[in-house]
């Protein structure tokens, strides 16, 4: 059992409690529970195990119990007893921005609303106006939000699909007579959010890793059954597919499975065009399928260079004359956009500079939130100059690593920073970002956000649309107008590497690149664990045709800071 199951089992006993009108006291015990338990870095197996789970700050009887009951056998009655109370379909209202706990409670027991549907009609019918709270504005808001949540039903964020896919992969790789085995699909092609998870695997004996999948304990289950084919739904309620093909088939079956569905059209298009047939069993002329031993082959084979599967969108790939040297992990040299305990993180500050520094960064930017950001512990003044000088002294300490001084800085409505000169200037670095009033129209957004970059101390633009993936989508902005602002003023643009954001978005990664952007991978870690989330902005970046001299923080500590003093 991981700690992240734990975690999210006492999050939902706590929205459970809300939910059925219990005291704030006692939902906020489980949800305080989960937070000091993302900041506990040992197990939580090994501390029931050990009978040490009372070292977890809060956890007394109750909680002990419950969690371990949930580590030992793998479920928890209490949960499901309080879960049984309501009907599946109502948590699908949580994904509605406005509509927390207490508003799900009212419209369910006063209009018995326990689906997306029956909030869609309410809002239409004019009943839920009826409600204490919903007024035109609610309501309109509302009927956008239910819009994008059916839009985005089933799909499931990329580093969660991607743990499901690790995981089985590394299990199926036991067998022995696997040959070859990789993830494809869009987790493979890094999109933002996936619906599934999709395995290719070649294999000697593939009934064998057929029955190793289906009797995976994490399947709760299963959909399909064959030999060449099986699908399973997994605890988390993510499906996951498995082929299993000769090791003739594989790089045939993993290219085609990889996709996209765009791009397969064209790759069969272009064989056709050469009296070939391509699928996901070979490339064949006539009756004879040619042996191609990995997919560089194939694209050989049809007279293009080895496309990479975070391009295979049919967004111009075709068109490369060669294969581009993308950005790697490995490239990075410094982490921006971190949390402290000053703000809302849950480290200080010199763990979260110990942690970057053994994962062999050489800088980290400490960007706690401002003072606007009162529900985040944005900084006063005076706690600015409090971490700045902890930052010197720590700095005095490290070998071979710079904590840099900087701030996330609320973007006002009226697009303003959230300091008097006085205390802007104190910082190395300044990221920028929008957490409040967003609901504007494309050309109010736009306005905002460009005085914000053209203010003398902004160096980043923080996750530039606001949108959370698949709950919230975000506002709209002239990107031509915002890229232009970039450049004229020098500022850089964030990758927010978060899964819930993963803001830029990939289709204007390379919009705001071929404009002369600066682009930065940012984990926005609010805790130490948290600070490897910058991998999935590789991705993004990746997808986004970023090569090593796209993306600001590969430069060395010396050059990023002249770059930021510029």
């Amino acid at each position: 059992m991981t700690n992240k199951e734990v975690i999210g089992i006492l999050d939902q006993i706590a929205l459970l409690l809300d939910l059925s009108g219990e005291s704030g006291f006692k939902s906020r015990a489980y949800t305080q529970a989960a937070r000091q338990i993302e900041r506990f870095e040992e197990s939580v197996s090994i501390l029931v195990e050990e009978d040490r789970l009372r070292e977890i700050k809060g956890v007394g009887d109750a909680l002990e119990q419950k969690i371990t009951e949930f580590v030992t056998t793998g479920s928890l009655a209490y949960y499901e007893n309080l879960k049984s109370q309501f009907p599946d379909s109502l948590f699908a209202l949580f994904t509605i921005p406005g509509l927390g706990p207490k508003r799900i409670k009212q419209v369910y027991d006063e209009l018995n609303i326990q689906s997306l549907d029956a909030l869609e009609a309410a809002c239409t019918d004019g009943s839920l106006g009826t409600l204490k709270g919903f007024g035109p504005k609610m309501m309109d808001k509302l009927v956008r939000g239910v819009a994008f949540a059916k839009e985005h039903q089933g799909e499931n964020y990329y580093d969660k699909a991607y743990a499901e896919a690790r995981r089985l992969v590394n299990i199926l790789s036991e067998e022995s007579t696997v040959v070859r085995i990789e993830i494809a699909g869009s987790l493979r092609r890094c999109k933002e959010v996936v619906k599934d998870v999709d395995i290719i695997a070649s294999s000697t004996d593939p009934s064998a890793v057929m029955a190793r999948f289906v009797e995976d304990e994490y399947v709760v289950e299963v959909v399909g059954h064959g030999e060449t084919k099986s699908s399973v739904v997994l605890r988390s309620g993510i499906g996951a597919d498995l082929r299993v093909v000769s090791d003739e088939q594989f790089p045939y079956a993993l290219a085609h499975f990889t996709g996209s569905k765009e791009h397969n059209v064209v790759m069969r298009r272009r064989a056709k065009e050469r009296g070939l047939k391509l699928n996901e069993y070979g490339l064949f002329d006539g009756e004879e399928n040619w042996v191609c031993m990995d997919e560089t082959e194939i694209y050989s084979k049809l007279e293009l260079p080895y496309i990479q599967p975070e391009l295979r969108e049919d967004c111009g790939e075709f068109g490369l004359e060669a294969t581009p040297e993308l950005i790697e992990l490995e490239h990075l040299r410094g982490v921006i956009h971190c949390h402290s305990i000053y703000s809302d993180g849950r480290n200080s500050v010199r763990e979260m500079a110990t942690t970057a520094q053994e994962l062999g960064y050489k800088y980290l930017t400490m960007t706690d939130h401002s003072q606007s950001a009162g529900y985040a512990g944005g900084l006063q003044p005076y706690r600015v100059e409090q971490q700045q000088k902890e930052i010197d002294a720590l700095n005095e300490e490290l070998d071979g690593f710079r904590v840099i001084k900087g701030i996330e800085s609320d973007i006002r409505a009226d697009g303003s920073l959230d300091y008097d000169e006085d205390v802007l200037k104190t910082f190395e670095v300044i990221v920028v970002s929008v957490h409040s009033n967003l609901d504007m129209t494309e050309d109010e957004a736009t306005t905002r956000v460009v005085k914000a970059v053209e203010n003398p101390y902004t160096r980043i633009l923080g996750h530039p649309t606001g949108r959370l993936l698949i709950t919230r989508k975000g506002y709209d902005l002239n990107y031509e107008k915002l890229f232009d602002a970039c450049v004229a003023n020098n500022v850089a643009i964030e990758i927010n590497a978060n899964c819930k954001r993963l803001d830029l978005d990939w289709r204007y990664v390379r919009q705001a690149r071929d404009k002369g952007v600066k682009l930065c991978l940012s984990p926005d870690a609010h805790s130490t664990g948290a600070i490897d989330f910058v991998r999935y902005g590789v991705g993004i970046a990746r997808k986004g045709w970023l090569k090593p001299e796209d993306v600001l923080n590969t430069l060395g500590t010396d050059d990023f800071l002249a770059w930021c003093a510029r």
